[in-house]
């Protein structure tokens, strides 16, 4: 039986996040076009016949611009020293970049890697957008070309990281497929629909943060707060009449009562904190 951990490393939008909820089977990480969509690491666990792979999905890798920038960057580093294999996720529909040559010199050191060349259904020069990630390294790495979108190749990258990764028993029980608790997911899941109904700098300006979780057989009741920096984003987050944190707290509520297979009373509140990603008592009470 093998076992081992698994990092998924890559620079904002390549799909790191899709890719693992397509090889889970089931939505376990938030999923947007956004940038700063995952702010943390998140275990996703696949339990088979041939043992367990552990992924750890980061942050995407950029160069940061304020403390909660530098956070995300911190997130993705601390990963790869401790992972048996590193999952290098890139946009496979064009070349490699400078955020890919930087990622590849600075953090891809140490674990075996596995190139992930994902969005191939999108078509562009696969064969030459190949050699260019090749090129990153002085080391011969697998590729698998895959599409987390449509799943193609899902199964072959699933065998090539089980091929190497170390002989090991089971790190959780085989029942478990992600280490995130109710309360956690139901922070992603209210962020998670702000990025999508919300444009400019509000996604990134956003924090979410369950202030209580009370749980029965009946029915889960949530109370949250989304933190914004200004008033005018807090206008924009409330909407005319309340309009769009209705619609947030509608959707989050919708897909809470799925995971959760109950009903959910899911209470939303919008409070201003100036610049709470320049601060470092507020970054480490927020994030």
């Amino acid at each position: 039986m093998k076992s081992g951990f698994a990092a998924i490393i890559g620079r904002p939008n390549v799909g790191k996040s899709t890719l693992l909820n397509k090889i889970l089977g089931q939505k376990i990480v938030i999923t947007t076009d956004k940038a700063q969509t995952t702010r943390k690491r998140i275990r996703g666990i696949l339990t088979r016949e041939e043992g367990q792979i552990v992924f750890v999905d980061t942050p995407g890798v950029h160069k940061p611009l304020d403390k909660l920038g530098e956070l995300l960057l911190d997130e993705a580093k601390v990963s790869v020293p401790d992972a048996d294999l590193t999952l290098f996720v890139v946009d496979g529909s064009m070349p490699a970049g400078k955020g890919d040559k930087w990622i590849a010199q600075n953090i891809l050191s140490g674990a075996p890697v596995i190139i992930v060349m994902n969005k191939v259904d999108k078509g562009g020069k696969p064969d030459e957008n190949l050699l260019s990630y090749k090129m990153l390294f002085d080391q011969n790495y697998p590729v698998i070309k895959v599409s987390a979108k449509t799943g193609k190749n899902i199964e072959p990258l699933v065998e090539k990281i089980f091929e190497q990764l170390p002989q090991g028993e089971l790190i959780y029980p085989e029942d478990v497929v992600t280490e995130e608790s109710m309360r956690d997911v139901a922070c992603e899941i209210v962020r998670e629909k702000i990025l999508l109904n919300t444009s400019d700098e509000i996604p990134h300006a956003v924090a979410v943060k369950i202030e209580k979780y009370e749980e029965t057989d009946a029915i889960d009741r949530i109370y949250a707060n989304i933190y914004c920096e200004t008033s005018s984003q807090k206008g924009i987050l409330i909407g005319k009449g309340g309009a769009m944190l209705k619609k947030i707290g509608t959707e989050a509520r919708l897909e809470l009562e799925q995971i959760a297979d109950k009903k959910v009373f899911l209470a939303l509140e919008v409070k201003v904190e100036k610049d709470w990603r320049k601060k470092d008592k507020s970054l480490n009470r927020l994030w």
